[in-house]
């Protein structure tokens, strides 16, 4: 099984596990394709149905060309779940952008979150598959995601945005359960009348989640700089 320092990396230069050397443009695209039929065959079929014949039929590339890229089932499979990490990661960090607060940072990062989940459902079976086909990967995931929040989180105690109280650590997994746990219910298990998954989170979901969050981050009235009651 491969190790978190060994897993592919977004910041890394792509290189070819046949020949050792970095991807031309035309060698990304091919990597890119072959990561996108993965996303859709994963999450169709699972990982231990899924094959790489199966990966490289949708991708309209020949079953050899795929060892240039990737050496086993599990590399593109682990490959995959680091790419959505990075992906949902992005779609998150380009929604806050524009965030004068904390709280209204908390605000767009969820709408990016459930934006990129709302498209992407493949990624809640393919992190869920993780636990089971590579545990190294799937601590990479929540711990990328989870670093950025936890010190996203610190700022906002140290300017006054956020109870000095709580534990940022522990904050940040809660708030990423929470988001996790909501899409999957009013996303992923969501359907209308003709069985289709919604485009996007309920209004008054988001709001009512969105209310809860903000109340539990605001810093406390009559609190000590430690947040602690005077």
């Amino acid at each position: 099984m491969t190790a978190p320092d060994e897993l592919i990396d977004e910041e890394a230069a792509l290189v070819s596990p046949a020949t050792g050397r970095p991807l031309t443009k035309r060698g990304e695209a091919t990597r890119r394709r072959l990561l996108e039929a993965a996303e859709v065959v994963f999450a169709e079929q699972g990982y231990h149905e899924a094959s790489i014949v199966k990966i490289t039929e949708r991708a309209g590339i020949g079953l050899g060309t795929f060892y240039l890229y990737f050496d086993s089932k599990q590399t593109i499979f682990e490959a995959l779940v680091i790419d959505l990490n990075r992906r949902v990661r992005h779609s998150m960090s380009e929604a806050m952008a524009g965030a004068a607060t904390r709280l209204e940072a908390e605000r767009a990062g969820f709408e990016g979150f459930f934006r990129f989940t709302a498209a992407h459902p493949a990624l809640y079976r393919v992190v869920r598959e993780a636990e089971f086909v590579s545990p190294e990967t799937l601590r990479l995931h929540y711990s990328r995601i989870v670093d950025g929040y936890e010190a996203g989180l610190r700022a906002a105690q140290q300017a006054g945005e956020v109870d000095r109280a709580l534990d940022p650590h522990v904050t940040a997994w809660a708030l990423m359960g929470m988001g996790e746990l909501i899409g999957m219910r009013f996303l992923l298990w969501e359907r209308d009348g003709l069985g289709a998954a919604p485009s996007a989170i309920e209004p008054a979901v988001f709001d009512d989640m969105m209310r809860f969050i903000d109340n539990a981050l605001a810093p406390r009235a009559g609190a000590d700089e430690n947040g602690t009651p005077e």
